[in-house]
């Protein structure tokens, strides 16, 4: 049997039977920026390339998101979440959201 929980983008998970669909799951955060990496966004603007620092923030958040939705899972009792996806939107200026979804399933070996 699965040993962790896994999150797949496929709607199925080879080898196992979907043997119940618990349901939506999600986690999410806001980020903002920072006075620092906006001065060094800036700068960065100037010659080009990428501002490390907000990759940072943004590898952080969807790490974030991705426990919260995984947390959410286990506490549902999931083997596993399908059709895993994370989606980024602004939400004002100077923040955006990132939210991981997917749905929470039961597995069951195949014969």
């Amino acid at each position: 049997m699965i040993t962790r929980k896994e999150l797949l983008t496929l709607d199925y998970y080879p080898g196992y039977t979907i043997s119940e669909v618990l349901g939506y799951v999600k986690g999410s955060t806001v980020q903002t920026k920072n006075i620092g990496r906006d001065i060094g966004a800036s700068l960065k603007s100037i010659v080009g390339g990428e501002i490390k620092g907000y990759s940072e923030m943004m590898e952080s958040a969807r790490k974030l998101a991705t426990e919260r939705l995984l947390k959410e899972a286990d506490d549902m009792g999931a083997d596993a979440v399908i059709g895993f996806r994370i989606q980024t939107s602004g939400v004002m200026a100077g923040a955006a959201e990132i939210i991981a979804y997917g749905t929470a399933v039961k597995l069951s070996k195949d014969a």
